[in-house]
């Protein structure tokens, strides 16, 4: 149902949000979530035009999010990349259906919009602190407030 650029999308989000307070550089986000650098840079600039990650230059640049994690739902980060396809009119084109969607294209429809309220109902912050043995992006560590040097990380 999700495209692979929205998998990279919250994966690079979620990452983000373990380190709220600093900006990583895009080779550090690419390796910790196994993302395709060229791919990763992409979705970067989609997350950065929506208004998700801010991006700064320099010594200290990188990419944070725009937003506490608290503020952040995964359906802001979907709808940044690839947002959720309603159904509002006939898909066949049919005229005498229009907008009066069929009983079939209106179930699919009302199933969409609750995906899209579950998602908007889910912050990154919630993703992140639910009690779980499975960490996000992780294998069996905690993640840590600061991340280490980038040739002491896991692979």
């Amino acid at each position: 149902m999700f495209s692979q650029t929205v998998e990279y999308a919250l994966r690079a989000v979620v990452h983000l949000a373990m380190y709220p307070d600093q900006a990583l550089t895009a080779e550090d986000i690419a390796k910790q979530t196994k993302v395709p650098r060229a791919y990763l840079a992409k979705v970067l600039q989609a997350l950065h035009r929506a208004g998700v990650v801010r991006s700064q230059r320099g010594v200290r640049g990188g990419t944070r999010l725009a937003r506490p994690p608290e503020e952040l739902s995964i359906l802001d980060v979907v709808n940044a990349v690839d947002p959720i396809k309603r159904i509002n009119y006939c898909p066949l084109g049919l005229k005498q259906h229009g907008e009066r969607l069929c009983p079939l294209h209106h179930r699919m429809d009302q199933a969409l919009a609750s995906v899209e309220t579950a998602l908007a109902k889910s912050t990154l912050a919630e993703v992140l602190s639910e009690p779980t043995e499975s960490i996000p992006l992780h294998e069996v560590a905690p993640p840590r407030r600061e991340p280490p040097p980038v040739d002491a990380r896991p692979q």
